[in-house]
């Protein structure tokens, strides 16, 4: 296990090699699982307003079940975005080649919002378990999702870790990011990889 100040994550975070592959694996991890994606207290003001400006676009069972059931579900600290149908998230739309994107960063990239995604999603495929002051980063690979993006970061030698720089920066800082991808190419070097 890497310890990072606060941080404990799994060994295979150094070395795994990852780089989505959405032509392949059609936005998969937005579409699948058996609930929402994990969100923070602070980001449920921030997924309201989103809702409030992207819902007139998205898909009419989306919009059903956040009148239903509200937008987000649990309670306290486990919290999660609303999915149709168990799985689906109501922020996922769909680009002419039936790829499963996230309305919420199209807005991003579209400049209507400063804001990406929740940090859950942000950080994909790593999930974090939250204990006391410490957080826990496991790599959740599950083959039929995982597999398109780990031969594409193989084929062009791109590591997990550098893949996900920017979430691993929003989330810990660039201080703390320095850190930890230090530790990773000294673990690819006593290994034997190429850095």
């Amino acid at each position: 296990m890497l310890a990072v100040r606060n941080v404990y994550l799994s060994d295979d975070i150094a070395t795994a090699k990852f780089a989505c592959h959405l032509s392949v694996c059609k936005g998969n991890c937005c579409v699948r699982g058996d609930a929402g994606a994990p969100v923070k207290k602070t980001e449920v003001p921030v997924l309201n307003k989103m809702w409030k400006m992207l819902s007139p676009e998205l898909a009419d069972e989306a919009v059903t079940e956040v009148k239903k059931n509200g937008l987000i579900r649990g309670n306290g600290e486990n919290l999660e975005l609303a999915t149709v149908d168990g799985a689906e998230c109501v922020f996922v739309e769909y680009d002419d080649s039936g790829v499963a994107l996230c309305s919420i960063q199209r807005a991003y990239y579209e400049n209507k919002t400063g804001w990406e995604k929740p940090l859950s999603c942000h950080l994909y495929p790593l999930r974090v378990l939250k204990s006391g002051n410490s957080d826990y980063v496991n790599f959740e690979y599950i083959p039929d999702m995982c597999s398109p993006a780990c031969d594409r970061g193989e084929d062009e030698n791109i590591f997990l870790a550098e893949f996900l720089e920017a979430p691993l920066t929003r989330a810990y800082g660039p201080e703390w990011y320095r850190e930890f991808l230090r530790m990773c190419r000294e673990i690819r070097v006593q290994e034997g990889m190429t850095v």
